[in-house]
């Protein structure tokens, strides 16, 4: 019974009638696009422009030569590895050079300890500057007695008084 030869056939008949159906059916629906009226497309022109939209995000340079080589489309900024010292060139290949100092956030108590400490400064200044007033106003040995002035009356010191 499961080696009859009419049954295996029978299974096989099947599988391809089915395969020839869903053909018939690719075919139709084809047949249905085919006759639909189609659509033109769009005349469609693309223009592509080539410019410079996107220049590095960040250039290095480790020294102006390095700087002073390079072609440029617009101002551009090079930064030393250290990010120290920026260099700004322009498209006339002028470049200017910058000094980059990190600022920090300061809280009271940072405030405080620069105010305290200017404050020494000041007082640091002002005994110099009292130290070497002091140097200058040192005594002279000339006698300031000889010298009178014809403006001023002289008076005796042991001069007496009246009642």
């Amino acid at each position: 019974m499961y080696n009859n030869p009419y049954l295996s056939n029978i299974y096989n008949q099947q599988a391809s009638l089915d395969r020839i159906n869903e053909q018939i059916n690719q075919l139709e629906n084809l047949k249905k696009q085919m006759q639909q009226p189609q659509q033109q497309p769009t005349s469609l022109t693309q223009n592509f422009q080539l410019a410079p939209t996107t220049r590095d995000v960040i250039r290095y340079a480790s020294s102006m030569e390095e700087v002073q080589r390079d072609m440029v489309i617009g101002d551009t900024p090079y930064f030393s590895k250290d990010m120290s010292v920026v260099w700004i060139k322009n498209i006339k290949g002028e470049i200017k050079t910058y000094e980059l100092n990190e600022i920090l956030p300061k809280d009271d108590k940072d405030i405080k300890i620069e105010y305290l400490q200017a404050q020494i400064e000041e007082l640091k200044k002002g005994i110099n500057k009292h130290e070497s007033n002091a140097n200058v106003n040192e005594p002279i040995d000339e006698s300031v007695e000889s010298e009178k002035s014809s403006n001023v009356s002289s008076v005796s010191k042991y001069a007496k008084k009246s009642k």
